[in-house]
């Protein structure tokens, strides 16, 4: 590290303090400024960040583990969630945007009524806030202690704190409007700097050339290694288990940034949107980016660390050790002020959003519902000082911790269809909700305490999904015709703000003299989800084939992906409302 690398990390830290400060006095105006930016985000803007937000500290490196162990072809464990993406693009977007609401978890009171969702929006608030989220961040500050001890040999706790402190400042300051700006700022910074270090990579092992040779040592082959898709009977991805990942787990599983139907940050983002078309626009931008254009360079710094680095006890080591060997003085600051702010751009995202459910969904809702905005916003900032110093907390002791991550998740393994269907089927009542997540928990807890099933076993994890799936789904609906379902004027309500449309609502709008309303976009939606999932694809394999030498079929799949887009474009074109239509502030 040189003087001039330590110059360009310092005035990046110095820029995004500067965004922070100058957007504080704008976000302290209301709780609607404060958490959904007065929705008002244009669609490049909530897209981006939605993008920012995924590509942390840990994302290469989680890369390069799969890489090494896998090939390319490993990156199926997450390249899977693009058709629930999609979904979320097509048929869900327009609803959140039309809700109205400040948090995914406020919209349970929209939807239903009474204790049960009052006792539901409670607990998933409590839930999302403190233990889901700080289990995010801990494990996001682990992976930034870890690339600063090896890159730097500088106390891991003390650059750990200068990026935190400075993302928890902005976070306070400046609410979401912060957070957004400084993400597109980051975005940039951290894409370029992966680009950056890909390109040194491939030139270390002798270009693409030099690559397939050196993978076919460490591989055996480097058509393997380089494969799209695991190898038929690969220990590590049985049949039974790719058919899970792309039959099953898409829809059923809930994941932070990749929840069925939509919802965490990635709903927030759409809330801020400025208008129903501009959240759509948003949320295919985030996917286009998150799974087509960002994955390349670190595959590519992955594939070449294995071929230098032969042999590591932890290959996630690879990605940090070519940041410091590969990049010229000068360079490397760059590089790592995007590391940086990578972390910086999904810690801002998590505070920010954990705040959200203390503030609106349990202190505001249940505590002190007559405080007045400026009130509100002064509790959100201390809000997020108080998540700030949890997550620390967590951190400390995250070795005591990393086991519960999975166990965490369990409650949300057979929950999708739930959250899905809830916006299209009027018979669905909280007590759904509450039974699927309850139903989840005990039956995964069942199968790995008592039937001793290990979920780190593709083909075990495999049936666990399954059998938590259909379990819970069993329950849920047993639940929902056992119990009585929402009141009329709960169900009108909801109706008439989000207008979901479909044959699930037709007695509702038929008996508030709606008739048979059709669901928004009808068939049309499922070709657009269709032509996203296969645009996004196309676009993925296409620049990869044309990456390693077969520039023909890369061109076909590319020219696949454009057609896809234009029908996209085309389609969404059609009947669009006004860009700037107004919504139903949050109640």
């Amino acid at each position: 590290m040189t003087s001039i690398d330590w110059t360009i990390i310092a005035l990046y830290f110095v820029i995004a303090a500067g965004i922070g400060l100058a957007l504080s006095r704008r976000a302290g105006s209301s709780l609607s400024e404060y958490f959904v930016g007065g929705r008002s985000l244009p669609w490049w803007l909530a897209g981006t960040s939605m993008v920012a937000t995924t590509f942390a500290a840990d994302t290469p490196l989680a890369v390069t583990e799969m890489v090494a162990q896998h090939g390319v072809a490993g990156n199926w464990l997450w390249w899977n969630m693009v058709m629930s993406g999609m979904l979320t693009v097509f048929f869900y977007a327009r609803l959140w945007r039309r809700a109205g609401v400040l948090t995914d978890v406020e919209f349970t009171e929209l939807r239903y009524g009474g204790r049960p969702a009052a006792i539901l929006r409670g607990f998933r608030a409590a839930y999302m806030a403190v233990p889901i989220n700080l289990i995010i961040m801990g494990w996001v500050n682990l992976a930034m202690m870890k690339i600063v001890g090896t890159a730097l040999g500088i106390p891991e706790v003390t650059a750990l704190m200068v990026c935190f402190v400075l993302a928890a400042a902005y976070s306070t300051l400046a609410g979401i409007w912060g957070v957004v700006v400084t993400d597109l700022f980051q975005f940039v910074l951290a894409v370029a700097g992966a680009v950056i270090l890909a390109v040194f990579a491939v030139a270390a092992v002798g270009g693409i050339s030099g690559m397939k040779e050196g993978l076919d040592t460490v591989y055996g082959s480097a058509d393997a290694a380089l494969s799209l898709f695991p190898a038929r009977g690969a220990a590590w991805m049985p049949a039974i288990t790719l058919a899970v990942y792309l039959g099953v787990n898409w829809w059923a599983s809930w994941y932070p940034g990749a929840e069925p139907g939509g919802g965490g940050y990635v709903a927030q983002r759409i809330f801020s949107a400025r208008s129903e078309r501009d959240g759509v626009l948003a949320t295919l931008w985030f996917n286009i980016a998150h799974y087509a254009v960002r994955p390349w360079p670190w595959i590519l710094v992955a594939l070449a660390s294995t071929i230098l680095y032969p042999g590591l006890e932890d290959p996630k080591d690879g990605y940090i050790m070519a940041v410091m060997d590969l990049i010229p003085p000068g360079v490397t600051g760059l590089v790592l002020a995007g590391f940086a702010a990578a972390y910086m751009s999904t810690i801002s995202t998590q505070l920010n959003w954990g705040a959200s459910y203390l503030v609106n969904d349990l202190y505001g809702r249940f505590l002190r519902p007559d405080l007045d905005d400026r009130a509100m916003v002064r509790v959100s900032r201390l809000a997020t000082l108080f998540m700030m110093l949890a997550s620390l907390v967590v951190t400390y002791f995250m070795t005591s911790i990393e086991g519960a991550w999975r166990f965490l998740l369990a409650i949300g393994a057979g929950t999708g269809l739930v959250l899905i269907l809830r916006w299209y089927w009027w018979r669905i009542n909280a007590w759904s909700e509450i039974s699927a997540m309850i139903a989840s928990l005990v039956v995964s807890v069942v199968l790995w305490f008592w039937a001793g099933l290990d979920p780190s076993d593709p083909t075990q994890w495999a049936y666990i999904m399954l059998a938590t799936v259909a379990s819970s789904t069993f329950v849920w609906v047993a639940v929902t015709y056992a119990t009585e379902p929402e009141r009329e004027e709960v169900l009108e309500a909801f109706y008439r703000r989000v207008r979901p449309g479909g044959r699930g609502w037709r007695s509702v709008s038929q008996r508030m003299g709606l008739g048979s309303e059709v669901m928004e976009g009808g068939a049309l939606n499922w070709t657009n989800w269709l032509a996203g999932v296969v645009s996004v694809y196309a676009t993925l394999f296409g620049v990869g084939k044309i990456l390693f030498g077969e520039v023909a079929l890369g061109l076909g799949l590319l020219a696949v992906a454009a057609l896809c887009f234009a029908w996209i474009a085309r389609s969404l074109g059609k009947g669009e409302e006004s860009a700037r239509t107004p919504v139903p502030s949050s109640p």
